[in-house]
């Protein structure tokens, strides 16, 4: 009998050494020492206020705004990686775009040929003379017309607010639509939809 108690005693001697190890205290309140006033006389202590004020952002007047975009200047640019954000800005007469799960805002660049290649990849642009896009579940919107389309690969959504003369897609489950109308679509595989 004592042989099978032993192995018990020892693990509730164990467990009571950690608890005995274990020790929590209550958060304090945290106090702040105002400094002297004016007159000499010694200010009180205060108690920090459940409220906070957030403050308002001061504008630095040493960074222009868009210190953290990638200029294309007046040539090409590539923009690669995985699972990023960049913003383009600048006159791109080829603006690559490579990886997988990129966010690429070209809003305020000028886009000559937009080519896209790798899987997740969002791009934002005022408008593009050309979308090439190979990959997959991509996104594509521009605020203006696209002139020229080209998907390969599967669920790629295009979106344009004026028209796009030209489509060409082959895979599937793509769609491509345009406030402006769509012209000419050479369409192969099943399931997408452009309008």
């Amino acid at each position: 009998m004592n042989r099978r108690l032993l192995p018990f005693f020892g693990v509730a001697a164990l467990t009571t050494l950690l608890a005995g190890c274990i020790y929590v205290s209550a958060p304090r309140p945290a106090e702040s020492r105002l400094p002297p006033s004016p007159g000499g006389q010694v200010a009180q202590t205060a108690a920090p206020s459940s409220t906070a004020t957030p403050l308002a952002p001061s504008p630095s007047a040493s960074s222009p705004p868009d210190a953290d975009a990638l200029d294309c200047g007046d040539g090409s640019r590539t923009v690669s990686g995985a699972e990023q954000s960049f913003r383009v800005t600048g006159t791109c007469t080829e603006l690559t775009v490579a990886g997988s799960a990129l966010t690429v805002d070209a809003s305020a660049a000028t886009v000559g040929t937009l080519r896209i290649s790798g899987d997740r990849i969002r791009v934002q642009v005022a408008g593009a003379d050309e979308v090439i896009v190979q990959g997959d579940d991509g996104a594509v919107f521009s605020a203006a017309g696209i002139g020229r389309i080209e998907i390969e690969g599967d669920r790629t959504t295009t979106e344009a607010a004026s028209g796009i003369p030209s489509v060409t897609v082959r895979g599937h489950d793509n769609v491509v639509r345009s406030g402006g109308g769509v012209g000419s679509a050479v369409v192969s595989g099943s399931g997408n939809k452009i309008r």
